[in-house]
C-alpha cells in the first residue's frame, strides 16, 4: 500500500505479572489507507482491543511493547514523548468504546464532556465550544439536541449515549477513528442506525476507520478489508468479499460457521402448563413537585398475558425499554404487578415473600451479565451452593459439593475448578457458572434474561446448544428474553414481540419468522437479519 495513513509493523504487546510474561499481541502487521475501513475480527482474548489501545498508547501499567512500530502519517507513535502523544489523541486519532456508560463521565453533563475536547485541542472559548457541541450532536442524529446539552449520561438511552461518544470522537475531525465493538450492547435497530451513522460520517468527513468486532455480519456491512486475529496473531487478511467467500484459515471458517443454528425442542402435546399470567401490568408512578404527587405513570408492562408449558421456550423480543425484563421479574414475583400470575395452577401473585421462598427453588433466573451477577468475593463452589443453603436442600458440606460438582459437569465445566473465582474464567465460562447456579436447585421454570448478548458468536452458539440440551433432559420451561433474533430463532417455540409495554405480535416461532405481520416486527427482523437500515415503523432514537 503506497502512503498508508497508518502502518502497524510487527507489533507485539506483553503483560508481566509475577515474573511471568504473557504475549497478548504477537507480531501483528497491517495498514490502513486514507478513507478506508479495516475490520479487526476475533473472539474475546484474541488481542483486538489490546492492539487498538496500543495505537493510542493507552495500555495499562503492566503492559509493555517489546517490539514493532506504529507509523501514523510517517511518524512512529511509539517514539513520541507523552505531550506529543496527547496532541495526537482526540485530535488526529480518536476512539469510540464498547460501553458508553463507562466511557462517559457520570458526573458531567453532555455539553461539558464534548466541550472539554474542543477547548483542549482547538482552544475554543466557551460560547464557540457550545455552538460546536450542538452542531456535533445534530451531526450524529441526536434528537432534540439543544435540550440534551444539559443532560447527564444516565438520562440517555444506550443508543443516545453511543451517539454522544461518537460526537466526542468526531469533535476535532480526526483522520482515523477506532471503533471498539461500538454496537455490541445495543438493540438491533439501534445497531443498524449507528452503523449507518458511522458509514455516513466516514463518507462525509473522509476519515479512515479501524472497526473492532466479533460480529461478522457487521464486517460484511462496514469494512473494505478484514484482519482475523487468533491468540494475538493475524491468521488471515484480505478484502472482505474475498475472505468471506474463500476463507483460507480453519479459524476463519469456524467463525463464519459459528452462528447459532437449529430450532427449539419439540413440545409434547400434553405438556402441563408451568406458568400462566395475565393480563398483568406493571406501572411505575411519575412523581413531581415538592409534595411528590403522582402526575402520571410509566407503563412498563401494560396488559400482557402469556403461558409457558413444560419443555417449551417462549421468546420475548423487543428493544430496550419495551418491558421484557420487567415482565420476567413480575412472573418471578421479584417485582410487584397487578393481575393474575399462576405457577402449576396455583395463584402466586398474592403470596408474601416468605410464602414464595419454597417456590424459588422451582423458578430460577439467569441474568445478562455473568460478571455482574456473580460475586467476585465468592468461589464458584460458594456461588453455585448459595441456593442450596438458602433452600436447605442439602445437610452437609460434602453433599453440597457433590451437587455443585454435578451442576458444573452438566453445563460443561470441570468440577475441579469449583474453588476458583469468577475473574479466572472467560465470559462464556462465567455464563455457564450462572446457569449451573440456577440448575443446581433442579428448577422447572427458568427466566433467561439476555444470557448470550455479551458473548462472542461462537460462545453464543455453545450456550444455545447447552440450554437446548438441558431443556431436553429436564423438561424445563424457558422464558427467553432477548433482542438477538438469531438466538431466539434457534431456541424458541413461540415468540412474543413487545413494544412500549404491550404485545404487538405473538405466535409460533416459525410462522412469525416466516411472515411477521406488524411493521414493528418487520423492522426488528430487517435490522437483525439483513443488517440494513430499519424500515419505516422502527423505533428511532
Amino acid at each position: 500500500m503506497t502512503n498508508p495513513l497508518l502502518s502497524v509493523e510487527n507489533l507485539s504487546v506483553a503483560f508481566r505479572q509475577g515474573g511471568r510474561e504473557t504475549r497478548a499481541v504477537d507480531g501483528v502487521s497491517f495498514a490502513i489507507a486514507p478513507g478506508e475501513t479495516v475490520a479487526l475480527v476475533g473472539e474475546s482474548g484474541s488481542g483486538k482491543s489490546v492492539t487498538a489501545l496500543s495505537l493510542l498508547r493507552l495500555l495499562e501499567g503492566s503492559a509493555e511493547i517489546p517490539g514493532g512500530r506504529i507509523l501514523f502519517k510517517g511518524r512512529d507513535l511509539l517514539a513520541l514523548r507523552e505531550p506529543e502523544m496527547r496532541a495526537v489523541r482526540g485530535a488526529d486519532i480518536t476512539m469510540v468504546f464498547q460501553e458508553p456508560m463507562t466511557s462517559l463521565n457520570p458526573l458531567h453533563r453532555i455539553a461539558d464532556q464534548i466541550g472539554e475536547v474542543l477547548r483542549l485541542h482547538r482552544g475554543l472559548p466557551e460560547k464557540a465550544a457550545r455552538a460546536r457541541t450542538l452542531e456535533l450532536l445534530r451531526l450524529v442524529g441526536l434528537r432534540d439536541a439543544e435540550s440534551r446539552l444539559g443532560a447527564y449520561p444516565h438520562e440517555l438511552s444506550g443508543g443516545q449515549r453511543q451517539r454522544v461518544m461518537i460526537a466526542v470522537a468526531l469533535a476535532c475531525e480526526p483522520d482515523l477513528l477506532i471503533a471498539d465493538e461500538p454496537t455490541t450492547a445495543l438493540d438491533v435497530t439501534v445497531q443498524a442506525q449507528i452503523l449507518d451513522l458511522l458509514a455516513d460520517l466516514k463518507a462525509r468527513l473522509g476519515m479512515a476507520m479501524l472497526f473492532i468486532t466479533h460480529d461478522l455480519g457487521i464486517v460484511r456491512r462496514v469494512a473494505d478489508r478484514v484482519c482475523v486475529m487468533l491468540q494475538g496473531r493475524i491468521v488471515e487478511a484480505g478484502p472482505v468479499a474475498e475472505v468471506f467467500a474463500r476463507p483460507q484459515h480453519a479459524y476463519t471458517r469456524r467463525l463464519l460457521a459459528a452462528e447459532p443454528r437449529g430450532r427449539g425442542n419439540p413440545v409434547a402435546p400434553d405438556a402441563p402448563t408451568l406458568v400462566e399470567a395475565g393480563p398483568i401490568r406493571v406501572w411505575f408512578p411519575i412523581r413531581q413537585g415538592l409534595l411528590r404527587r403522582t402526575t402520571g405513570h410509566v407503563k412498563a408492562v401494560d396488559g400482557v398475558a402469556l403461558r409457558v408449558r413444560a419443555g417449551e421456550t417462549l421468546g420475548v423480543v423487543g428493544e430496550s425499554g419495551s418491558g421484557k425484563t420487567t415482565l420476567g421479574l413480575a412472573l418471578l414475583r421479584l417485582l410487584s404487578s397487578e393481575g393474575p400470575v399462576a405457577y402449576l395452577g396455583q395463584r402466586i401473585d398474592g403470596l408474601s415473600p416468605r410464602a414464595m421462598r419454597p417456590l424459588r427453588r422451582e423458578m430460577q433466573v439467569v441474568f445478562q451479565d455473568p460478571y455482574g451477577s456473580l460475586s467476585p468475593r465468592m468461589s464458584v463452589a460458594e456461588i453455585v451452593a448459595e441456593g442450596l443453603l438458602v433452600q436447605k436442600t442439602t445437610r452437609t458440606p460434602a453433599e453440597r459439593r457433590a451437587v455443585v460438582s454435578r451442576a458444573l459437569a452438566d453445563v460443561g465445566l470441570d468440577p475441579a475448578a469449583m474453588d476458583r473465582y469468577p475473574h479466572e474464567f472467560s465470559g462464556g465460562q462465567r455464563q455457564r457458572i450462572a446457569i449451573a447456579r440456577a440448575m443446581a436447585l433442579d428448577p422447572r421454570f427458568v427466566v433467561l434474561d439476555e444470557p448470550t448478548s455479551a458473548l462472542d458468536m461462537s460462545v453464543q452458539a455453545q450456550i444455545v446448544e447447552l440450554l437446548r440440551d438441558l431443556q431436553g433432559r429436564r423438561d424445563l420451561g424457558y422464558l427467553f428474553i432477548s433482542h438477538d433474533l438469531k438466538v431466539v430463532r434457534a431456541l424458541a417455540n413461540r415468540v412474543m414481540v413487545m413494544q412500549d409495554g404491550r404485545v404487538v405480535e405473538e405466535g409460533e416461532a416459525e410462522a412469525i419468522f416466516a411472515a411477521p405481520r406488524s411493521a414493528y416486527t418487520r423492522a426488528l427482523f430487517a435490522a437483525a437479519f439483513d443488517l440494513a437500515a430499519a424500515p419505516e415503523g422502527a423505533v428511532r432514537e
